[in-house]
């Protein structure tokens, strides 16, 4: 496939490029007027229309178009059994997110209705929901478990999810989030020991994670649960992403940077002795703007922290009842909009930094020959600031994966 006439080719990277961090987050490499040549579900070349390549392969015009790499989202719950519209009314009238854990709601409810699904099911609720997310530009995605509390239930959301990946073009990769919660029929030590030896050895004999979470939190896991269950999943090759510091100042970070996390997300409550943690660290912090945005709670303050020479990556922390949309451009926007981040610092974080928080940085979030052809083709507009600034506009016009054109917004 050739993509030809392109307005602006965006995010342009050389072979090795890691993440990008500080003032460098500033800076998103271009070409314009440019072409785009995928073969064999990789990038094969780009540069000047004056150096177009003839091809007699299917050739796509994109006159007036911006091409950038797909979005990586590296942190979602998009396996759930029903949406909590309930609570989203209960939240209106006043209570709040702990109010409405502490009466069995929130991630417990969850588990209640997905404990009731059989993994078909469970896959078949799910398929729409992935489907609209490749529509909206993503092409990796991170799955975590967490709605099982159960032996049983958190190997069938691994299952699924593992299949997500399998049965659509997405690059995925899932995360085992057995302390999640704590369910009510089990003591904290009763759980913990759950968790730790017989969920984590079953899910590491099937190999259904790529990483282990922890829900670091005031009324879920202590900083030292939390180092105890990510140490265990270490044994078993898993690497820590961790729920820190959504609340409130929790430790979550302080355990990620010591425990050798990929990311540490949320980071809603941080201070300087955080962001000092953070410094020289290879943890990436992983802001989710959704869900401060549907909680009304306070942004994560991403201009001290780039300020600071940290990077920070964007994901959308999809989940029925604390983030339920999956857009990462909305994310973008969230970014701009609620933490003052420049465009290019918000498209810097939801791909090529997010590729660092999900590893998959080998192969996607940039424009560089030999990663996976998963590129988005805009409508036309007039330049990548649009995206933000169009919060509530459908701006993607098609989407191909590995090569292959999964959507068109004309079909």
């Amino acid at each position: 496939m050739l993509i030809k006439n392109i307005k602006r080719l965006v995010q342009v990277r050389e072979e090795g490029t890691d993440w990008v961090s500080g003032a460098d987050m500033q800076v998103l490499p271009g070409i314009d007027n440019a072409f785009l040549q995928l073969e064999n579900g990789k990038i094969a070349a780009y540069g000047p229309m004056d150096s177009c390549p003839q091809d007699n392969g299917p050739e796509i015009d994109a006159t007036g178009r911006l091409v950038l790499p797909t979005f990586v989202d590296s942190h979602s719950h998009i396996v759930f059994a029903e949406t909590r519209q309930g609570e989203f009314v209960d939240k209106i009238k006043g209570a709040s997110y702990a109010e409405i854990a502490a009466r069995g709601g929130g991630i417990l409810n969850s588990a209640r209705k997905l404990q009731q699904l059989s993994a078909e099911e469970l896959f078949i609720r799910a398929l729409p929901r992935v489907q609209e997310v490749i529509g909206f530009g993503t092409g990796c995605l991170e799955i975590k478990s967490g709605y099982g509390l159960t032996v049983e239930d958190e190997i069938k959301m691994l299952r699924v999810a593992r299949r997500l990946g399998e049965e659509t073009p997405l690059t995925v990769k899932t995360t085992f989030l057995g302390a999640h919660a704590i369910p009510v029929d089990k003591t904290r030590e009763a759980y913990l020991n759950l968790v730790v030896n017989e969920m984590l050895p079953q899910v590491a004999a099937e190999g259904l994670a790529d990483y282990i979470d922890v829900f670091c939190e005031q009324g879920f896991f202590t900083p030292e649960e939390t180092t105890k269950v990510v140490e265990a999943g270490n044994k078993h090759g898993l690497t820590a992403k961790i729920h820190a510091n959504q609340l409130h100042i929790s430790g979550g970070v302080e355990v990620g940077v010591n425990t050798g996390a990929r990311s540490v997300d949320h980071l809603e409550s941080i201070g300087e002795a955080q962001i000092a943690a953070l410094r020289n660290s290879n943890t990436m912090p992983t802001l989710l703007p959704g869900s401060a945005f549907f909680l009304n709670n306070k942004y994560p303050p991403a201009r001290q922290m780039i300020a600071a020479g940290l990077p920070v990556a964007l994901a959308t922390d999809y989940n029925p009842g604390s983030a339920p949309a999956g857009k990462m451009a909305f994310m973008v926007s969230l970014a701009c909009i609620k933490m003052k981040m420049t465009p290019e610092e918000a498209i810097n974080a939801a791909t090529i930094n997010g590729a660092y928080a999900m590893d998959v940085l080998a192969t996607h979030g940039s424009i560089t020959v030999g990663k996976a052809a998963s590129v988005i083709i805009t409508k036309p507009i007039p330049d990548i600031a649009y995206i933000p600034y169009s919060f509530t506009g459908d701006v993607i016009d098609k989407v191909i994966l590995e090569g292959e054109l999964i959507f068109s917004a004309d079909r």
